[in-house]
Order: structure tokens, then C-alpha cells, then sequence
């Protein structure tokens, strides 16, 4: 009996020590595992640094762009106001043509009459003076040139002699 408790020792110290064996090479392997998460870890910490200042630079620039773009388009609405004045103003110059051209429609339509008497008695002066220059030319000789030229003469050296 005593060697079934001998045995029951042994039996339990073997088994005791490849249970702490099979634990250390677990412990081991679990160590090298955190090892290897641990340095896969400062990697992603590295590059998580440096997504981080490139969305802080992202960020930064569009914000610039942002007031830039408020900026333009501030300029633009003032540009945009301008045409809009222009366009009024434009308006209203076209009422006032329209209104200018109206009245004087109405105008010569209530001047018609008189109008048409003034065309009328201008023909009539015109004929009349057209005659008055034929029965004028049939009346007088053509005075010729040479006697024109000393009467010219005689009053340009008269002119000079007042002076």
C-alpha cells in the first residue's frame, strides 16, 4: 500500500510538473503574442499621429477654402446687385421712351391738320420760289465774270481804306 501512495505521488508530482510545462509554453506563447500586438499596436499609434495631422491640415485648408468661397461670394452678390440695379434702370428708361414716344404720337395725331397745311404751304413757297428765279433769270442778262471780279476788287481796296 504504501507503494500505490508512493506511486500516487509520483503519478501526481509528473502530472504537476507537465501541467506547469504545458503553462509556461502557453504563458510563452501568449507572451510573444502580446509582444507582437503590443508592437502592431505602436504602429497603428504612429499612424494614426499622422492620419491625424493630415485631417488637422485637411481640416485647416478647408476651412481657408470655406472663407474664401464666402468671400467670392459675397464679392459676387455685390456684382449681382449692380446688374440688378442696371437692369432697373434700364426699365426705366425704356417707360420713359415709351411714355416720350406715346406723347408724341398723340401729338402729331391732334397736329395732323396742321401739320399737313404747314407741308402744303411750304410746297406752295417752294413753287412759288422756284417761279420767282426762272422769271428772274429770263428777266436779267448773266452779268459777266470780268466785271464781277473789279467790282470785288473796288470793294476790298475800300475796306482796306477805313482801316
Amino acid at each position: 500500500m504504501e507503494i500505490i501512495l508512493y506511486l500516487s505521488v509520483a503519478v501526481i508530482a509528473v502530472a504537476f510538473f507537465v501541467l506547469v510545462i504545458s503553462l509556461m509554453k502557453t504563458l510563452k506563447s501568449l507572451g510573444t503574442t502580446l509582444d507582437s500586438v503590443s508592437t502592431t499596436l505602436n504602429g497603428l499609434e504612429g499612424q494614426l499621429q499622422g492620419i491625424t495631422k493630415e485631417s488637422t491640415e485637411l481640416l485647416h485648408k478647408t476651412n481657408l477654402l470655406a472663407e474664401d468661397i464666402q468671400k467670392k461670394s459675397e464679392d459676387l452678390n455685390t456684382v449681382v446687385y449692380a446688374v440688378r440695379d442696371v437692369g432697373h434702370s434700364i426699365q426705366n428708361l425704356n417707360s420713359s421712351v415709351k411714355k416720350v414716344s406715346t406723347n408724341i404720337s398723340s401729338e402729331l395725331e391732334r397736329n395732323q391738320g396742321r401739320i399737313s397745311q404747314v407741308v402744303q404751304w411750304g410746297n406752295a413757297l417752294m413753287e412759288l420760289r422756284g417761279k420767282w428765279k426762272e422769271r428772274k433769270a429770263v428777266e436779267q442778262p448773266p452779268v459777266p465774270a470780268s466785271d464781277d471780279i473789279g467790282a470785288r476788287e473796288k470793294m476790298i481796296k475800300r475796306a482796306r481804306s477805313y482801316n
